[in-house]
């Protein structure tokens, strides 16, 4: 199988019916938001993707059959910056679908719900804790050199820092659309998981084994199942934030630094 054969297998089909799928308005609120959500976060995705890609093949980590793609550019397929687009789509439109679908205690009517309904300062903090901990992490394996670390180190470092962003700026909006949030992250990222683990058994692409902690997850190497997570989960929050932005505990906090600070009554 060749890597444009299994984007036209396992990605193509579910994109479609999604894409099908879609009710009107989009993400369950339409505008503006609803239609330039996904393309701006498939923008963020490429540019930010792809560099880290290219160290990965790069430097051995990550690496494909020749004869399973059609060409690259830099060190990596372009069934790859594909996979970056295809990926951020499927996710998101997902999403969008389980928005759209949502009833009022979740999503539909989340700008009208009152502000201390989206407040959930603990999970904020926790969250963002939780994920800097995580970058933490991955600047460790990085720095310690241990090359049995390196891969995993690499996706702890690079995503790490951009979840404890997001979360911190609006992990109380994913929080209280958890409904919503926690299915938009895992049914995509088990799908995921289970088409990544034919690529590797079919030879599409390989991880090498020297740079890899050789533990498994449902068939597949750790890092594999965590990369397909936190991207996913960036893909998912980024575009929370960007629907629901106004409630975001850090977009409020933005309001109050800018907010003109009112001069004490002049003396008579």
């Amino acid at each position: 199988m060749t890597y444009l054969t299994f984007h036209l297998i396992f990605l193509f089909p579910p994109l479609l019916a999604l894409a099908v799928m879609q009710p009107r308005p989009l993400a369950g609120q339409g505008g503006p938001r609803g239609r330039w959500g996904l393309p701006l976060i498939c923008l963020i995705a490429f540019a930010y993707t792809t560099p880290w890609d290219n160290f990965l093949v790069h430097r051995g980590i990550w690496s494909y059959g020749p004869e399973r793609v059609w060409t690259t550019i830099g060190y990596v397929p372009v069934e790859e910056y594909a996979f970056f687009i295809l990926q951020t789509l499927l996710t998101g439109l997902f999403l969008y679908w389980l928005l759209a679908r949502a009833r009022p205690a979740h999503a539909a009517d989340a700008h009208e719900k009152p502000a201390g309904a989206f407040t959930h300062p603990v999970a904020r903090r926790a969250g963002a804790a939780g994920f800097l901990t995580l970058s933490a992490l991955g600047a460790a394996l990085l720095v310690s050199g241990w090359e049995r670390g390196r891969y995993a180190g690499l996706i702890l470092a690079w995503a790490g820092p951009v979840l404890t962003l997001l979360w911190a700026f609006g992990g109380n909006v994913a929080w209280a659309l958890r409904g919503v949030f926690v299915p938009a992250v895992l049914v995509p990222t088990v799908y995921l998981w289970c088409a990544d683990a034919v690529a590797l058994r079919l030879g599409i692409w390989h991880i090498a084994r020297e740079t890899s902690l050789g533990v498994g997850v449902l068939g597949l190497p750790v890092e594999e199942a965590a990369f397909f997570l936190v991207t996913n989960l960036m893909v998912v929050l980024g575009l929370l934030l960007f629907l629901f932005s106004e409630r975001a505990a850090g977009h409020r906090f933005i309001q109050r630094l800018s907010a003109p600070i009112s001069s004490p009554p002049e003396r008579a």
